[in-house]
């Protein structure tokens, strides 16, 4: 099937033509620094940092960040399908797929809360639990796993 995959028309596009991969790569740092950009904000909020942000706000930008998120899985699938036999196997490939999963999860999660409980702790700080700041923590530690697994990539 990944052979399949890599005489695909997109695959083929991807590989070989002069536009496609720098384009797909374009999106994808696009789409990595919407979701990976706004989730570390709202982590850093959730942590205590930039207290004169208000969580509430976080709420319309989540929406923008799964909107990065599916620019980065669409030209992430591109990417992959010009070598999926090499990146299956490839560790830190893995490591980021494996990343993003966890990430994406607790970014739902997180984001649950935050429609949830926005207003209340935009009005008292202390209404987080340690729960949310435990959370927010792994996020930026999967976020970052995500990140280095990427550039790994290239060079292992």
């Amino acid at each position: 099937m990944l052979e399949w995959l890599e005489y695909s028309s997109i695959s083929i596009w991807v590989g070989e033509s002069i536009w496609g991969y720098p384009i797909m790569l374009g999106l994808h740092v696009i789409g990595l620094a919407t979701v990976v950009g706004i989730f570390t904000m709202l982590n850093f909020r959730i942590l205590g940092l930039f207290e004169s942000l208000e969580l509430s706000s976080f709420i319309e930008f989540c929406k923008l960040a799964w909107i990065g998120l599916l620019i980065n899985a669409a030209s992430g699938f591109a990417l992959f399908s010009s070598q999926a036999t090499f990146y299956i196997t490839n560790t830190p490939f893995l490591v980021k797929i494996s990343s993003i999963l966890v990430g994406s999860i607790i970014g739902v999660k997180i984001h649950c809360r935050l429609k949830k409980s926005a207003k209340i702790w935009d009005q008292d700080k202390n209404k987080l639990k340690t729960q949310d700041r435990i959370l927010a923590g792994f996020s930026l530690f999967v976020w970052l796993g995500a990140i280095f697994g990427g550039r790994l990539i290239a060079y292992i």
